[in-house]
């Protein structure tokens, strides 16, 4: 209990950090044109070169040996052990959207991934007909009318936005992971988690690096398109407008220029 109430700390700690971030990122920069969407673009690729900085030193080099020395197979079944894991935060998200019927089958691959499956290290749910429905705090925001606010690069973490930021402090919480009460148990898996998914996408860091003229502008575009179909569940309204509860945050961008 001791060990969960210290990571509950450390969340608290983590927003903080986050906020203060904000904060020196939000100074006016009157020259520069600013997208709507990325009112604090300046902080957002300072933190975005550290992140590929971080990522080429560290990161990809782990992915890569990753890979070469586990099998297939067992790496797929790493992947298929957290994905189970995380069809348990999308339980909870798809009972507060009212998506019961996908909650229902969410609940369904739990069991049956967890038992039949060996934890979940075996797929058994999709091959008896039971898909998943990922849904995460974010998604869920978003259905319920919150607009995402400003696009945000989270140190280590990615691109995110301030809706995101919250959200994610909820799927932290409702991770199965974070109610482990061993320390060494629960980081071990963490950082597990961490590098099978950056081997998975070792080929889609390597296009986008040789592919895009500016991967920073190439990686917002995408990431803030795909987290709009996600949340309509790929029926986007034509426009959308930014919600009054963003515009109450000053973000020091410069005034429309008068004629």
């Amino acid at each position: 209990m001791m060990a969960v109430e210290n990571r509950s700390h450390r969340l608290a700690r983590w927003a903080a950090l986050a906020a203060t971030s904000l904060l020196l990122g939000c100074a006016s920069h009157p020259d520069r044109v600013v997208d709507e969407r990325d009112p604090l673009e300046p902080f957002n690729r300072a933190v975005f070169r550290f992140n590929t900085d971080f990522d080429k030193a560290f990161l990809r080099p782990v992915a890569v040996g990753y890979r070469k020395v586990t099998p297939e197979q067992v790496d797929r079944g790493v992947t298929n052990f957290f994905n189970n894991l995380a069809d348990v935060t999308s339980i909870a998200n798809n009972v507060l959207q009212f998506k019961m019927s996908r909650a229902g089958s969410d609940v369904g691959r739990v069991f049956i991934n967890t038992t039949v499956g060996l934890l979940g290290f075996v797929d058994v749910a999709t091959n008896v007909g039971l898909p998943s429905y990922k849904e995460d705090f974010d998604q869920t925001l978003g259905y319920w009318g919150l607009e995402p606010g400003a696009y945000l690069v989270l140190p280590i973490l990615g691109p995110s936005t301030m809706r995101g930021t919250i959200g994610f402090a909820g799927d932290v919480v409702t991770d199965p992971l974070f109610n482990l009460r061993d320390d060494k148990i629960h980081w071990g898996l963490v950082g597990l988690r961490v590098v099978d998914r950056r081997a998975d996408l070792l080929t889609a860091g390597d296009i986008l690096e040789d592919a895009a003229i500016d991967p920073y502008s190439f990686l917002r575009d995408a990431y803030l398109q795909r987290r709009l179909n996600l949340v309509y569940d790929g029926n986007p309204p034509a426009q959308q407008g930014q919600d009054d509860f963003w515009d109450e945050v000053d973000f020091g961008t410069p005034a429309p220029a008068s004629n």
